[in-house]
């Protein structure tokens, strides 16, 4: 099924998508258009243009490429699939992701991951090629962020209060400098041979789609970074 999608309310594109009985989709001319495949599974999305805010919310096993730009909301609360965006991708990527994965060619926004958790086999993973800005990880729980910082060499990937409140999950920073702001409940170290071998297929898996050498890319130096307990606030409640 092909949508050209200008001119198009968000809530008829939507309406034609859950729709179809086509599993590939193709969108043209996508101009903002909030809630493109929330809550769909079984579909293959293809989105020429910049998706609006809430891309791929709710995501219950859907594929979803777009080559363009992503508003905020990126993969708001999903539970499977994956969502490729060739581009940038604005605030709150991945917020409360559950489980799939989100890849970003270039850089990503304010408040990336946060509250991702994950249970059981349910891993929320997100890839970052370039530079990701504050906030990244704030209350993360579970699941594992990596940012490769691909464009930006000469600057930090990563903006301010990286790990806030993290208590669980991993975020990888391909990078020689950590940032000067970490927070205590947040133990950083070099990456070692078992972290690297976590991240390999995902970053297999982001220079398959959007090209690049992974052994140039796995050769630089990474850091690992996780909490140091599981309950960072403790000391704050009433009862522990």
């Amino acid at each position: 099924m092909v949508i050209n999608a200008k001119d198009l309310h968000f809530k008829e594109l939507n309406e034609q998508i859950k729709n179809s009985l086509d599993q590939n989709i193709v969108i043209h001319e996508c101009n903002g258009q909030r809630y493109i495949g929330s809550g769909q599974k079984g579909k293959n999305i293809t989105i020429n243009g910049v998706p609006g805010n809430a891309l791929g919310a709710y995501l219950d096993g859907c594929i979803i490429r777009v080559y363009g730009n992503a508003q905020d909301e990126t993969g708001d609360t999903m539970n499977d699939g994956t969502i490729y965006v060739h581009g940038n991708s604005g605030d709150a990527c991945g917020y409360a992701m559950r489980g799939g994965k989100i890849f970003i060619r270039d850089n990503a926004g304010y408040r990336t991951g946060i509250h991702m958790k994950q249970y059981k086999d349910k891993k929320p993973v997100i890839v970052i090629g370039g530079s990701v800005g504050s906030f990244l990880g704030e209350y993360l729980a579970g699941g594992i962020i990596v940012v490769l910082g691909l464009n930006s060499e000469e600057t930090p990937s990563v903006g301010n209060f990286c790990g806030t409140g993290m208590h669980g999950g991993k975020i990888y920073l391909r990078t020689n400098q950590l940032p000067e702001d970490l927070p205590k409940q947040v133990i950083a170290r070099e990456a070692t041979a078992e972290d690297m071998e976590e991240i390999k297929e995902y970053i297999e898996e982001f220079c398959q789609e959007f090209g690049g050498n992974k052994e140039i890319i796995l050769d630089a130096n990474f850091f690992c970074l996780i909490p140091d307990t599981k309950n960072p606030y403790k000391q704050m409640y009433t009862y522990n």
